[in-house]
């Protein structure tokens, strides 16, 4: 099989060594859960329930505040009292609205009722991914139902799969396409359904080789079984990125400003594919995942699956077992593109694939020193971007000149962080310059 692969990127150690090949363990009932009820990236939800409600596992408990595509509901992960609605932080460092439900031990469901994704409308079909409230759980949040509604001027010619995993650390999606191939292909198969796409591919990455003939000998059984197919990826950071997925395997590239829909491409997560399969075969809604914990203050690493709304510290110590000495640094994530928090009271969102525990010997902490215009940042940018450009204009707030040279374009992937010799903390810089470059794009609206 050939290895594709995109320019640039970085050579890491990958660090998976402490939790691959180990399955995906069930955490077991909790006492209780703190839900955001807002884990997804677009219109914020309001809650439908109150303090005293009794609610069922999978029942819904927050849901858009006005109608419009770019919203999707959050559903009780466990059943029992809603003891609180108030605001909590969370792994973005912020805090905001959640439902807090005491668990009664029972674990009732109320799913939906199964429904044939091939047989079904397109529109009932999309409107179930709604109503299980999933969103990509690998990255940004985006909600599943629009990513899988292109206009009709634009044509889908790929699904893609993505289990490349390059983050260092994490093996969960590697875990789970070993344990339940075929769920990810189903989802695979009803989003080409739904999008009328003739070529389905799983890209994953040539570390996990090994679990190539099992998904072909699923692919074989598979409704779809001459559209399917698995490329294999270069070991490259950050190929796991939608757009460095899409170069790699189609040779295509996602224009400046664009989406994966203008190079013909559906990108989803192996596990937000698994997620659509289990919505249409089980009825059951976005509940729960599976997440990678690991780091050297971790004292037996290991993938685990946890209802939304696990709270780190309501993790029985079997599961996670933590060295508070030599603990340095906790990250939601990947030690590249997720965030540090402050606090272990942060819950377990829909889109955490990991939560690293990091000590010092793990960490690089050094003051920043002035850029000295080596451009390794340029060299080892996988969109061709210029980042020492982008960081001057934001460091005079020029913000139209740091778009211009594609701030909105960056993914945060952390490359340039990574490279830069004087430290400057560029990817936490251009996340920040985003935030403040949309408030300023309001305020002049409203002027």
């Amino acid at each position: 099989m050939s290895v594709s692969t995109f320019k640039r990127g970085l050579k890491l150690d990958t660090r998976k060594h402490a939790t691959e090949g180990k399955a995906i363990e069930n955490v077991p009932k909790l006492d209780r859960v703190v839900i955001p009820i807002n884990q997804h990236f677009g219109a914020p939800n309001k809650v439908i329930v109150a303090e005293g409600d009794r609610v069922k596992r999978g029942q819904r408990i927050a849901e858009g505040n006005a109608p419009g595509p770019m919203t999707v509901p959050v559903h009780a992960s466990i059943s029992g009292i809603v003891k609180k609605i108030e605001n909590r932080p969370q792994s973005n460092n912020a805090e905001g609205l959640c439902v807090i439900i005491e668990g009664d031990g029972e674990n009732e469901d109320i799913f939906m009722p199964p429904l044939d994704p091939f047989t079904c409308t397109k529109e009932e079909a999309i409107e179930r991914v709604r109503d299980a409230g999933i969103i990509g759980m690998g990255g940004a949040g985006f909600p599943t139902h629009v990513k899988l509604s292109p206009p009709s001027t634009k044509t889908i010619d790929f699904v893609i799969a993505n289990g490349a995993e390059c983050e260092p650390y994490i093996t969960s999606d590697e875990a789970l396409m070993e344990e339940n191939p075929t769920a990810i292909l189903k989802g695979i198969s009803i989003a080409m359904k739904i999008t009328g796409a003739p070529k389905g591919i799983v890209g994953i990455e040539t570390s996990m080789a090994g679990m190539v003939p099992n998904i072909e000998k699923e692919i074989a059984k598979s409704d779809y079984p001459n559209n399917i197919k698995v490329q294999l990826c270069k070991i490259l950071f950050p190929q796991g990125s939608e757009k460095m997925l899409i170069t790699a395997i189609t040779g295509r590239e996602v224009p400046s400003g664009g989406l994966p829909m203008d190079a013909g491409c559906i990108v989803s997560n192996v596990g937000t594919l698994a997620a659509i399969a289990e919505a249409f075969t089980l009825g059951k809604p976005l509940i729960e995942r599976g997440l990678t914990v690991s780091g050297g203050a971790c004292r037996e690493p290991r993938n685990i699956r946890t209802p939304i709304g696990t709270v780190i510290t309501d993790l029985p110590k079997e599961f996670v077992d933590i060295d508070y000495e030599r603990l340095r640094k906790v990250i939601i994530g990947g030690p590249m593109m997720g965030v540090a928090v402050p606090t272990l009271g942060v819950p377990v969102q829909k889109n955490t694939s990991g939560i690293l525990f990091l000590t010092e010997e793990e960490l690089l902490i050094s003051d920043e020193q002035p850029c000295i215009r080596c451009c390794r940042c340029i060299h080892n940018c996988s969109l061709l971007l210029s980042p020492v450009i982008m960081n001057t204009a934001l460091n005079c707030d020029d913000f139209d000149e740091a778009v211009s040279v594609g701030l909105l374009d960056c993914m945060e992937c952390g490359s340039c962080s990574f490279m830069c010799p004087a430290r400057i903390k560029l990817t936490q810089r251009f996340r920040v310059g985003k935030q403040r470059y949309r408030i300023l794009q309001a305020s002049r609206a409203k002027a």
